[in-house]
Order: structure tokens, then C-alpha cells, then sequence
């Protein structure tokens, strides 16, 4: 064809032609899937590789954005321990055309023991993916725009569309409104601080106010003092976070009239404290915090080993955000 501008509307055309294909194929099934996200308590984890992938990725963006959580997990990090980001309550989807992608399909047997429901998203319903997913959704094309029929082209493009309207589905079954939305895109200096991940703003583990099981109360308040962060995090000789005592707990200490500063730190700390997780977005610590009325977040990673300290002045900017209208 000497006309590139006449085969670049083809290229359109046949884009085009496809969403019809694959639109027509939609059922039930598909409203199937929405109503396990809905019906989930988890979050939303997206998988997948190469072109799939980063159709995942944008997925993933669309859902936080409109009120399901979502997070994009890599099937070969998954295999190198981000498997712990998936929990029983979530919902798992992959994406794969072919359905034969083997860096996805070697974690299922794994996402099927957490015990989470598995939607795919795959041009081929008798693939290794579908035959181990609970919920199979058909975004197979009949050929891609490509002229080798090689690259994905119309398959991804139809993969897009299938994660906008599930998007667009959970938007309307969920009753989201303007109002919600403006939540999810604040703008300016917050909403980038916002957008970040924790490990972005915490103060790094050596600036983190830390003392070992078994310290005394006194060795707490050095601690407490030298690092002026409001609290101190309890760990293990491996920094596994153990507790939290903040000067709080230490006032309250004193005044109950069981005040001695050598007293074991674990007689008032707080077990178990609440933390955010390394890679996790500011946006989660924050809604932690603001649940739970608390300043201080310790930052540990999935093995609960603290790696730093996340402080609400962090995410305000230290007085570089004003709401005051000044």
C-alpha cells in the first residue's frame, strides 16, 4: 500500500474490529468476576509479563484510581518472596494471551494454596492459565494489526479495553461519584507526597529510634530522646519489630507509680504495633494513621524487620504543605 496514511486507518480499522470480535464473546462470566471483586475483602493483584504486563500495570492504576485497591505483582519477583504480598481475602487476575506464559503459570500452583479466587484474562480458554483460574475471561482476537500477525497489537489493545470495563463495571456496581474521585487525584505537593511509596519519605534504620528486647526503660528513653521522633521501636537481635513504646507510654508508666527506669522497656510497650509495609504507598500509611489517631509508623519489610520510621511530618512535608488557605 504506497498510502501509509490510508494503511494507518486500516491499522485503526482492524483495532477496532476486534474490541467487536471480543466484545461479542463477552457473558455473564464476566459480570462473574465483578462480583468476586466486590464480594472480596482483599485487594485486587494483577500479574503479568512483557506487553501483558504493562497492560496490567495500567490496569492496576485504573482500579486504585476509582476505590479497588489494586497492586501489580511481577511474576518473577512473586517467585522471589513478593508472594507475600497476597493474602487469602485478595482476588488474583492474569493476564496472558497465549495462556501458556510460564513465569505467570509457575506461581499458581502458590496463589491457589494462599487460598485467594484467580480471575484470567487470556485469548485461549483451554490454555494452562484458564484450566487453573476460577473465573476465565476470553480476550482472544481472531489476528493481530501487526503484518507479520507477530507483535500484540490487537490482543493487548482488547486486553486494555477488558481492564477498563472491568473498571468502569466496579465504578458503577460501587455507586463512585465524582466526589469519590477528586479523593483518589488530589494534585499539588500532597497528592505527589501521597503517590510516593513509604520508603520515599521514612527516616532511614539509622536514623530510626530502635532498642533490643530486654533493654531497660532507661536505655528507651535515651534512645527516645536522642533520635526526638515520639517513639522508640522494640526488636529482635534481627530487628524483628517486637514493640512500640512512644513518650507517651513512658509519661502514663510514671505516673501509675510504678516508676523505675530500670525496669524491662517490654512492661510498656505496645505488642504488635500497627506498620507499614516497605514498598507500600504513603496514601495506606497515612489512612493508618489517620484510623487510628497516631503519629508514627515503624517501616518493616515482609519479614517484619524494621527498616526505617515513617512520621506524619514526613508525609505533611515539615511545613512545606499549608492548609490554611494562607
Amino acid at each position: 500500500m504506497d498510502n501509509s496514511t490510508e494503511y494507518i486507518k486500516q491499522i485503526f480499522t482492524e483495532e477496532a474490529q476486534a474490541l467487536h470480535y471480543v466484545r461479542d464473546k463477552i457473558d455473564d462470566t464476566f459480570n462473574d468476576a465483578v462480583e468476586t471483586i466486590l464480594n472480596s475483602t482483599g485487594k485486587v493483584v494483577i500479574s503479568g509479563i512483557g506487553k501483558s504486563g504493562l497492560i496490567g500495570k495500567k490496569i492496576s492504576a485504573t482500579l486504585n484510581s476509582t476505590g479497588t485497591y489494586s497492586i501489580f505483582l511481577h511474576p518473577v519477583e512473586a517467585m522471589h518472596g513478593d508472594l507475600g504480598l497476597v493474602t487469602e481475602n485478595d482476588v488474583f487476575i492474569g493476564l496472558s494471551n497465549s495462556g501458556e506464559t510460564s513465569e505467570l503459570n509457575h506461581i499458581l500452583a502458590s496463589i491457589k494454596n494462599i487460598g485467594c479466587k484467580i480471575i484470567s484474562f487470556t485469548g485461549d480458554k483451554d490454555s494452562t492459565l484458564a484450566q487453573n483460574s476460577d473465573i476465565v475471561i476470553d480476550v482472544g482476537v481472531e489476528k493481530e494489526a501487526c503484518p507479520l500477525n507477530l507483535a500484540p497489537t490487537s490482543s493487548t489493545t482488547a486486553l486494555l479495553c477488558a481492564g477498563d470495563a472491568l473498571s468502569a463495571a466496579l465504578i458503577y456496581k460501587k455507586g463512585f461519584k465524582k466526589e469519590d474521585f477528586k479523593k483518589f487525584h488530589p494534585g499539588g505537593a500532597l497528592g505527589k507526597r501521597l503517590s510516593m511509596n513509604v520508603e520515599t519519605l521514612m527516616n532511614i534504620i539509622e536514623k530510626t529510634p530502635v532498642v533490643k528486647s530486654g533493654s531497660s526503660l532507661s536505655d528507651a528513653l535515651k534512645v527516645l530522646d536522642d533520635k526526638n521522633l515520639g517513639a522508640v521501636f522494640v526488636t529482635d537481635e534481627d530487628r524483628v519489630l517486637k514493640g512500640l513504646v512512644t513518650d507517651g507510654d513512658i509519661r502514663r508508666f510514671m505516673v501509675s507509680g510504678e516508676y523505675d527506669l530500670n525496669s524491662d522497656v517490654s512492661t510498656c510497650m505496645t505488642k504488635n504495633p500497627l506498620f507499614a509495609v516497605y514498598g507500600s504507598p504513603v496514601y495506606d500509611a497515612l489512612n493508618i494513621m489517620e484510623e487510628h489517631q497516631i503519629t508514627v509508623l515503624p517501616v518493616v519489610d515482609f519479614n517484619k524487620r524494621v527498616m526505617g520510621i515513617l512520621h506524619l511530618h514526613d508525609i505533611l512535608g515539615k511545613g512545606e504543605l499549608k492548609f490554611s488557605g494562607v
